[in-house]
């Protein structure tokens, strides 16, 4: 009979950790006669960072007196108290390779049901003062697992814990947890996984992005594809063909091969980034594909901005017969395959990765619903206008939205679409009769994403169907971290590196690479570029991205590697010049 040993219990509160603080509920201590659990927690106990931890899947940590046992024996100490894992409750019995996912226990007065492995993050580390214990968590297969409470009811410490439900499918908390983060993983187990109806919708949904097709696996982009169709390593000159102005701001810049060699294929909706000799190290800049590969030529469409250099430089600097260098096309915003209607919304430039997806759209003459919806600041400045009025007109089922936000120039033409003065609206769009299925595709400023997304969401579009692109740095990922104010990317404090450059692509930042960072992510928070993780110990891959150009190695060997082509920056460092998408 298994036995709860001990009930711990911690409001959050600030921490200092590496220059910074940390709002978390993980420091535990012990409780003494009886506790009221509830839906949510313990009387007294509390979580810091509820994206990841606490709510009704994640009521109750429970961690086993045998897995403390093996963390003194393996890491040598006697001062490993009750809570010091953040659970709360310490049981003996209940192991993470017997207990399965969707059992069900009585404990005093309440009834749980187990509804995850513990979340994998940092904090587990900062407690112990042993940064790598998330990846020896995984490694070991001693997580620990999650509660939800199906029936509100006291508890205390030395109470029996009586088995009163055998989840379905009979997965242990040690399988479902290395079926997340470990390799190998059995597809089939994954599909019982999902037939569990206790595991958390978090859990589900990330089973079942493991289960769908993948990048890699794409016939014209995976491994037994001819080396032109995987791209080329780094960056390799090619030939400016010709270039076309659009606008008075925009430009066409056609590219092909220097050396005559064949382009590999490329998808609707990627982009090409350029090393350009502009300041006094090369500027790297992204620029998605504005339609696909066609006679060997690439093309991208750039915006000539008031104050930026690279797009300065492409405007004035490059003529025809100019060499550039040019990383091999790659990104994941791409129009996918299916037969839901498909929505394709940009603002300004942002039309640019959305017009590649309507040429695909356009040449296969495919018969899904279509929405192109474009805002532009005035007829002057639309660009691609009549481009892609042509090809909407070789669809049978497209309808065209334009929207000019300068007043005054909504005045309709023959042979153009109408246009709507301002901007979309909840009126506007549901007038459109957009469907709830519909996959969505939105590029523009952010904050035009954040308003459209949450228009479309609405009208009943869930968040999995609304994708988005944008090329200025990701929103950050730091859990637990309080909140600081934004400071621009810039050079890290101290004495200059003597190591390889490291460029930010998406920050605009080259520096020296010095071992002091520690690691990659260690040296992009040093500049302030705005970072996503969660153990920093390579188990969780949070931090994964994209390497556009260069080598590294791994400090601390992932439990998993990424797919090719990208890096888990938490524990890497460079071995070479290196271009980081970030």
């Amino acid at each position: 009979m298994a036995t709860l040993l001990s009930v711990n219990v911690g409001m959050p509160k600030d921490v200092p950790w590496q220059g910074r603080t940390v709002h978390t509920g993980i420091w535990k201590t012990p409780v003494q006669g009886p506790r009221t659990v509830r839906r949510l927690n313990i009387d007294g106990d509390g979580q810091g960072d509820l994206a990841g931890h606490g709510g009704e899947m994640r009521a109750v940590l429970v961690y086993q007196m045998e897995s403390y046992d093996h963390w003194r024996r393996h890491l040598g100490r006697d001062d490993l108290d009750f809570g010091v894992f953040g659970e709360n409750f310490t049981v003996d019995g209940l192991p993470d390779d017997e207990v399965c996912i969707g059992d069900r226990y009585r404990i005093g007065d309440a009834e749980f049901e187990v509804s995850q492995p513990r979340v994998t993050c940092y904090r587990v580390g900062m407690r112990l003062g042993e940064p790598a214990m998330p990846s020896l968590l995984v490694a070991h297969h001693r997580p620990g697992f999650y509660l939800r409470v199906i029936t509100e009811g006291q508890i205390r410490a030395g109470d029996e814990i009586t088995l009163t439900r055998k989840g379905p499918e009979h997965l242990t908390v040690a399988e479902v947890d290395a079926l997340l983060y470990l390799p190998g993983r059995d597809p089939e187990l994954l599909r019982r996984a999902l037939n569990i109806p206790a595991l958390s919708p978090g859990w589900q949904q990330s089973f079942r992005e493991l289960l769908a097709p993948r990048e890699t696996d794409r016939p014209a982009v995976g491994a037994g594809a001819p080396p032109a169709a995987r791209g080329w390593p780094g960056f390799q000159a090619m030939r400016v063909a010709r270039i076309v102005a659009e606008t008075s701001t925009v430009s066409s810049l056609y590219l092909d091969s220097a050396d005559g060699t064949p382009l590999p294929a490329a998808r609707p909706g990627q982009y090409l980034s350029l090393r350009l000799p502009v300041g006094t190290a090369p500027s790297v800049r992204s620029y998605s594909l504005s339609c696909a590969p066609v006679d060997g030529v690439y093309r991208i469409s750039v915006k000539h901005e008031p104050h930026g250099q690279v797009s300065h430089y492409l405007h004035t600097r490059l003529r025809p017969g100019d060499t550039v260098d040019v990383a091999s096309p790659r990104g994941t915003f791409v129009l996918e395959d299916g037969t839901a209607p498909v929505v394709l919304a940009s603002a300004g430039i942002g039309a640019t990765p959305v017009l590649a997806m309507l040429h695909q759209l356009a040449a296969t003459r495919d018969p899904r619903p279509l929405w192109w919806i474009h805002v532009a600041h005035d007829r002057a400045g639309h660009v691609f206008a009549d481009e892609a009025h042509a090809l909407l007109a070789q669809l049978p089922h497209a309808q065209e939205h334009i929207y000019y936000t300068a007043p005054g120039d909504s005045v309709p033409e023959p042979g153009r679409p109408p246009v709507t003065p301002g901007r979309p609206s909840a009126a506007s769009l549901a007038a459109m009769g957009i469907p709830s299925d519909a996959d969505a595709y939105l590029c523009g400023p952010t904050a035009f994403m954040d308003d459209f997304g949450a228009l479309l969401g609405d009208l009943g579009l869930r968040p999995e169907r609304i994708r988005t692109e944008q090329f200025s740095a990701l929103s950050a990922i730091n859990p637990g971290v309080t909140a600081a104010d934004a400071v621009r990317p810039h050079q890290p404090p101290g004495p200059p590196g003597a190591g390889p450059l490291i460029t930010f692509a998406r920050s605009g930042i080259t520096t020296a690479w010095s071992p002091a960072h520690a690691s990659l992510l260690g040296l992009a928070e040093a500049c302030d570029i705005p970072t996503r993780w969660s153990c920093r110990t390579g188990v969780c891959h949070t931090c994964v991205t994209p390497l556009v150009a260069g080598d590294i190695t791994y400090t601390t060997q992932p439990l998993e590697p990424p797919e090719p082509g990208t890096v888990l920056v938490c524990c890497s460092e460079p071995t070479t010049e290196v271009v980081l998408d970030l």
